[in-house]
């Protein structure tokens, strides 16, 4: 395996044995025929599995419609963009000149679309147990955020919203380190705005330190749970 697929094994914390799967998985449908639209397809059923078997276990006195509605929050587009971005997986993604030069590394939908890919290619690579391990630590930190009660937003939103009320500079988060072996890798990363010094924050994956680095930032600037005064 190259070096650009080493380095992308060990961000996902998974190594295929067939590497044709994992590039099949990377390669957009403007590259040419040979693409990942069914490994996405593929993918996106067993996301949708996984995701509902743990919410089926996590809540258990939740009705249909509660569980439906918090998987949607789950596998929506936007955070399968938001986990590709976790991973830099746009700096791996194979695309045609005009995607290329229209910043399609960059796209949401596009990113969505290969995470449900590389699920797709897991599953074929190793079976449905390295899928679902791979899905659930992928979206640990999320579904673990999830709750039956009204939701409350979670610290970077409500650091940004502050900052956007007050007509502040937005947020900018940094990882500045990665340390441990690859299926336990800490996360360091800081965060910056103008009107206080940067804090620092470690986390399981790029998102829960960038939450705990802005929980650290509100309760700087004196805002608790669900205050934006």
């Amino acid at each position: 395996m190259n070096d650009p697929l080493l380095k992308l094994s060990q961000r996902l914390g998974y190594t295929f044995r067939d590497e044709s799967l994992v590039l099949l998985a990377l390669t957009h449908r403007s590259k040419g025929t040979h693409n990942n639209e069914r490994l996405e397809f593929l993918g996106d059923s067993i996301l949708n599995f996984v995701i509902a078997d743990d919410l089926y276990r996590r809540f258990g006195l939740a009705k249909e419609g509660k569980l439906s509605r918090l998987r949607a929050r789950v596998v929506k587009g936007q955070t399968l963009a938001d986990v590709a971005r976790e991973f830099d997986l746009g700096d791996f993604l194979l695309l045609g000149s005009g995607e290329l030069k229209s910043g399609g590394h960059r796209r949401d939908s596009i990113l969505a679309d290969t995470v449900e890919a590389l699920i797709g290619a897991i599953y074929l690579d190793t079976g449905l147990e390295s899928a679902r391990e791979r899905i659930l630590a992928w979206f640990a930190s999320r579904l673990d955020e999830l709750s039956l009660e009204d939701p409350i937003k979670d610290p970077k939103t409500r650091l940004q919203e502050f900052q956007q009320g007050r007509h502040m500079s937005l947020p900018r988060y940094q990882v500045v380190a990665v340390d441990g072996p690859s299926n336990e890798q800490v996360f360091t990363v800081e965060c910056r705005i103008p009107e206080l010094p940067p804090v620092l924050a470690d986390g399981s994956s790029r998102r829960a330190a960038e939450q705990l680095a802005a929980q650290k930032l509100l309760a700087e600037l004196g805002i608790e749970d669900g205050e934006l005064e």
